[in-house]
């Protein structure tokens, strides 16, 4: 199964409209400048199509904007059965693209290795790597062994001293 190849300003513009729709509501500035700065990197990696690192930037800007909304949510919004339309409108909207935010990180993160990024997420489980630049091709021979010495022994040593 391929991964759908989603395009970078889709995912800039979904996330600027959620976010402005999200700020409708009054909530502090931190969430405001936190995401549309982040947007702000995400119209960087836009506009160069061949920097690696406005895309590493904009998706570890994506990662750290969900720990923030998370712990925004959790401090200013509150269950008040009193609360207009509006407000429940806006908390719904930054919370559906607080919900978006890890498939967008992923979609990005695909962006990023297109673009030539070898950030390898490594778990600590060993795996099996496919880079063979450290090993010798067969039909190359070392230039010290021979055919008449394929063990690469010396000729002088003595059979029963090994030197170490």
């Amino acid at each position: 199964m391929e991964i759908p190849a989603i395009n970078l300003k889709a995912i800039v513009l979904l996330h600027w409209l959620l976010t402005v729709w999200g700020c409708m509501n009054a909530i502090p500035s931190s969430y405001s400048w936190s995401n549309f700065s982040v947007l702000a990197v995400g119209v960087w990696a836009i506009a160069q199509r061949d920097s690696i690192d406005a895309v590493l930037m904009f998706l570890m800007g994506m990662i750290l904007t969900i720990l923030t909304d998370i712990i925004h949510f959790g401090i200013y919004y509150t269950l008040i059965e009193h609360s207009s339309d509006r407000e429940h409108f806006s908390e719904g909207m930054a919370i559906l693209s607080l919900l978006l935010k890890p498939v967008s990180c992923f979609f990005v993160y695909q962006m990023y290795r297109e673009r030539g990024g070898d950030y390898n997420v490594n778990f600590g489980f060993p795996t099996v790597s496919r880079n063979r630049d450290a090993y010798q091709s067969i039909d190359q021979q070392d230039e010290s062994s021979s055919p008449a010495n394929p063990f690469n022994q010396a000729q002088n040593s003595n059979p029963g001293g090994r030197t170490y």
